[in-house]
């Protein structure tokens, strides 16, 4: 397993504490890998593997499993009250009513909780009711350009730094894509880009016409780094033959950012100290489903360039706006805690 140091570190720091852990992030970031790589870390330092309960809802005895009822009945057959035990639950979206049940379980049981998800919208509505205040997120991306060097074992002062960069800018940092074979790439970017518009956009959001959707996927990917809004999209498709409404280009919007797909980014008035009810910018997590997503056409490398520091930046836990400094625009104004970075590309 590729180790992940970083967020392996941040749910050590987390363990035992009184808070459910909830790992999001967009499909095959690495979510299952990191809940993998804690429960060794568990084993490594005296935890009893009957004391770890690990169930991934992937794997195919697991399938069936979709209730509030099949749950309960897997958990009461492996829960204890005199033991502390750890409860690592791996894409657990799927199963309806779980939030009652994790309530349930941090309530009467002594335990700690880690669950993944692919869905923004698991930490809303009930969720949010049952654990206020007793959940932290810790978001996975995939590979940032330093982890990609660090997988494909390339010095970051050595000469190759500069090919590697664009390796990274046409294929992206999902793991699997970074260790495969370049022949292959590129359908290993398909079929992630394929699972999550079918799995954890049209499936979740019962969207019935793909192509449309595809359309708005291609349309942002195309324009990353220009600001959009949807009656520009809709009138755009418009002009190319494909009517969809400013509503439906809304909720296709949504969907695509409770899947980890894209980021938006909020035009900030700086004079004015308000944030401007216009036009937003759109990000793709990985450059390589950009790419993916425009039938691999490149693009503008500033544009993609700008993609890239944004998602690096979201990395590295901050909160991002576009800047509008009267008739100029600052690229991003990234805030964390009391720090303020005001970043324009260089490219």
């Amino acid at each position: 397993m590729i180790q992940r140091p970083k967020y392996l570190k941040n749910l050590i720091d987390l363990k035992d504490m009184d808070l459910v852990k909830i790992i999001t992030g967009v499909r095959r970031a690495g979510k299952s890998v990191l809940l993998m790589l804690y429960r060794d870390y568990l084993l490594a330092h005296g935890i009893a593997d009957a004391n770890i309960i690990y169930i991934n809802f992937e794997d195919y005895e697991m399938q069936l499993v979709q209730t509030e009822a099949q749950l309960r009945h897997i958990l009461d057959q492996r829960l204890q009250h005199d033991q502390r035990q750890y409860i690592l639950l791996d894409e657990i979206q799927n199963v309806t009513g779980w939030q009652r049940v994790i309530n349930g379980v941090c309530v009467s049981f002594d335990c700690d909780i880690v669950i993944t998800g692919s869905n923004a919208k698991m930490l809303s509505g009930e969720l949010a009711t049952l654990l206020s205040g007793r959940y932290v997120e810790i978001p996975i991306y995939p590979f940032s350009f330093r982890e990609f060097l660090v997988a494909k074992n390339i010095d970051p002062e050595s000469r190759t730094v500069d090919r590697a960069f664009k390796e990274y800018a046409q294929f992206g940092g999902f793991p699997a894509v970074t260790l495969a074979n370049e022949a292959v790439k590129d359908q290993i970017l398909k079929g992630i880009y394929d699972t999550v518009l079918l799995n954890d956009v049209s499936l979740r959001g019962s969207v019935r016409d793909i192509g449309s959707l595809k359309a708005v996927v291609g349309f942002l990917a195309d324009n990353t780094g220009q600001l959009v809004q949807p009656n520009k999209i809709a009138n755009t498709l418009k002009a190319e033959g494909l009517a969809i409404s400013p509503h439906t280009i809304s909720r296709y919007l949504e969907l695509l950012a409770d899947a980890f797909l894209f980021y938006r980014a909020r035009q900030y008035d700086l004079r004015g100290r308000q944030y401007l009810r216009t036009a937003g910018k759109y990000f793709m997590i990985d450059p390589g489903l950009r790419r993916i997503a425009t039938d691999r056409r490149a693009g503008n490398f500033s544009n993609q360039l700008e993609n890239i520091v944004y998602t690096e930046l979201q990395r590295r836990g901050y909160t991002i706006d576009v800047g509008k400094l009267g008739a100029q625009e600052i690229d991003f104004i990234a805030r964390k805690n009391a720090a303020i970075l005001y970043v324009s590309r260089a490219a």
